[in-house]
Order: C-alpha cells, then structure tokens, then sequence
C-alpha cells in the first residue's frame, strides 16, 4: 500500500530530478540512481555502475532540452505499485515547458525506484512511450 507520505517523497523526488534534468546538473542526476542501476528501452539497454558512468549517459540530455527551449519538467505519477517493502515501480508522465510558456509534448517511463535511509533512488529506468 502506498501512503501519502510515501507519494509525497516520491513527487519530491522527481521534483528535484526534472529540475536537474533540465538544468543540466550532472551531480544531481547521478545523486538520484542507485548503483549499479540499468537503462532499458525497446532497441537498447545499458548499464552504470559509477556516478561517472550515470553522468555519461545524461550528458546529452541538458543540451537537447536546450535545443528543444525546455525550461521545466513535471513529473506526473501515473502509477505507483509497491513490489516490497523499499521497492517500488513508478509510472511517470514527463510534462514540458518551453520558454515561451508552451507545452511540449512529454515521455513516459517506469522507474524502479528503491527507497532506503537516504530516500528515493532510481534503479532501472524503462522507456514505456
């Protein structure tokens, strides 16, 4: 069963992870996964197990928002199913924002999320559009 208080931190979370996705802050983007942690989506995956290697993978990711004048991203939980006491999988429907105010049609993705002392940590992330 998921609380609110369990939402609550989870809608934190990827507050603070949309923030670091679009600003482009790498060291919060890696503070974020767990490790080793996993990518997965329909024609690849790939794995990390260092926050270099979680830094790696994300550096593209600022400049393509950049590109496409992100401002903002809101994740909206879809989904939250409890697998165990510290897992839990989570549908996420990113919501953009250009520059000018606009929406700019968003991505789906399950998050496997691990929750400890330190709270929330993605483990594996699957491309679900």
């Amino acid at each position: 069963m998921t609380t609110q208080a369990d939402l609550d931190q989870l809608t934190e979370f990827f507050g603070r992870y949309g923030v670091a996705l679009t600003t482009g802050d790498i060291a919060v983007i890696a503070g974020c996964h767990a490790l080793p942690g996993m990518v997965v989506a329909d024609s690849y995956s790939f794995t990390f197990s260092s926050p270099a290697a979680v830094a790696l993978s994300f550096l593209g990711a600022a400049p393509t928002y950049r590109d496409q004048m992100i401002v903002a991203a809101h994740a909206q939980l879809l989904d939250v199913q409890r697998v165990s006491t510290a897992l839990s999988l989570v549908e996420v429907e990113w919501e953009y924002l250009d520059s000018g105010g606009g929406a700019v049609p968003g991505e789906r993705y399950r998050y496997l999320i691990r929750t400890g002392a330190d709270g929330p940590l993605i483990t594996t992330v699957i491309a679900s559009r």
